[in-house]
């Protein structure tokens, strides 16, 4: 079963695309706070990989979350922690390291 876990995924290009599309997505970035403060999608909350379970209690069960971290490894195992607790989930390839939209700090 853990190899069927978190099978959607789309690359950080494509995710800038839709935003900038207007498109209205759940995204969540699970790196560190110091990695987070060096630069983040604007808008895009943190939840620390290294603080879950308890961070994920705040995220709704009906959204589809699209998880992004500095190169999508960390995504990847957030993704299946959370799909495995019920989330639909979408791992963001490349994570900030492909990002090539705006960042704030």
């Amino acid at each position: 079963m853990k190899g069927e876990l978190c099978m959607q995924s789309i690359h950080a290009t494509e995710l800038r695309e839709k935003l900038e599309n207007g498109e209205s997505l759940h995204i969540i970035d699970v790196r560190e706070q110091d990695e987070y403060e060096a630069g983040h999608i604007p808008n895009v909350p943190l939840y620390p990989l290294s603080e879950f379970p308890q961070v994920t209690e705040k995220l709704a069960q009906d959204n589809v979350y699209h998880v992004i971290c500095r190169s999508g490894g960390r995504s990847q195992t957030a993704c299946d922690y959370l799909e495995s607790q019920g989330y639909k989930v979408v791992n963001v390839d490349g994570g900030m390291l492909a990002w090539d939209g705006d960042i704030e700090a």
